[in-house]
């Protein structure tokens, strides 16, 4: 049986060892394997998905403020609505607000965007960091080539009206460089939004590695650059919407095994 198909059972029993749903289960294994791999940041930083229609309309679930990204459970994940109200938080510390600005501009503004994911990494500042994003140097980079977003720094993201600008900025792109601050990405699942990520801090790391050796970067021309990003989204469509990936069922076996206080 495939970790889908067993995160499926929720729904049709409450008493599985998935007590809280799949939204939560999935986002809270997101949260995990975030920390897992050391791309987390104290308690700063989130990972918001839509809530489960039963919990709000234009609602979305999102981690409360205090926890670590290893202490997230499927439970004590916050529902709160696009204009701030809190609708479920058993946690009872509310959320962090510059979290709440950041993911709730995109939820509103992009129906199509399931999982809104943010990190504030070395490697991932660091590039957010450097005039020229992420360069075309390697197969992890080209998945991103002419397909990065970017958004100039206006400090703690705690001003609303800063939320019109964001999404301005991010328009129907996946994958955001928020200069000077970090990375994000949207993806039509919880899975492809991690995937994202996830491939967007190796290919900062693999850049920062490469300008540091002393060596002289190999370029890719950009007609091979583009071919690449091509190969790339005819995977992502294949595995669109409710399509079982491989890839995601993989990430959360590692979360249920190392961590399985998560799906609580």
């Amino acid at each position: 049986m495939t970790v889908q198909t067993r995160l499926a059972d929720i729904e049709q029993d409450v008493s599985c060892e998935y007590p809280q749903g799949r939204e939560r289960t999935e986002l809270a294994a997101a949260y995990r394997l975030i920390a897992h791999y050391n791309l987390d940041d104290s308690i700063f930083t989130h990972i918001s998905s839509r809530a489960p229609r039963e919990e709000g309309e234009h609602a979305f679930l999102i981690n409360p403020f205090g926890l670590r990204f290893d202490e997230v459970t499927a439970s004590s994940l916050v529902t709160v609505d696009v204009s701030g109200d809190i609708l479920r938080d058993t946690y009872g510390a509310g959320i962090n607000k510059a979290g709440f600005t950041i993911h709730s501009a995109v939820h509103a503004a992009r129906p199509d965007v399931h999982c809104v994911l943010h990190t504030h990494t070395v490697a991932g500042v660091a590039v957010s960091s450097v005039e020229e994003g992420m360069l075309p140097l390697n197969q992890w980079s080209l998945q991103f080539y002419n397909r990065i977003a970017f958004h100039d720094y206006e400090g703690i993201a705690l001003d609303l009206d800063e939320r019109e600008r964001l999404v301005n900025d991010l328009g129907d792109r996946d994958v955001m460089i928020l200069r000077n601050h970090g990375l994000l990405t949207c993806g039509r699942t919880v899975g492809e939004a991690f995937a994202l990520m996830f491939n967007m801090e190796r290919a900062c790391r693999a850049q920062l590695a490469i300008m540091s050796s002393g060596g002289t970067p190999r370029r890719i021309d950009d007609a091979l650059a583009e071919k690449t990003a091509r190969q790339y989204e005819g995977w992502d469509k294949h595995h669109a919407g409710h399509k079982p990936d491989p890839q995601w069922e993989a990430f959360q076996r590692l979360a249920i095994k190392h961590y399985p206080d998560l799906v609580n």
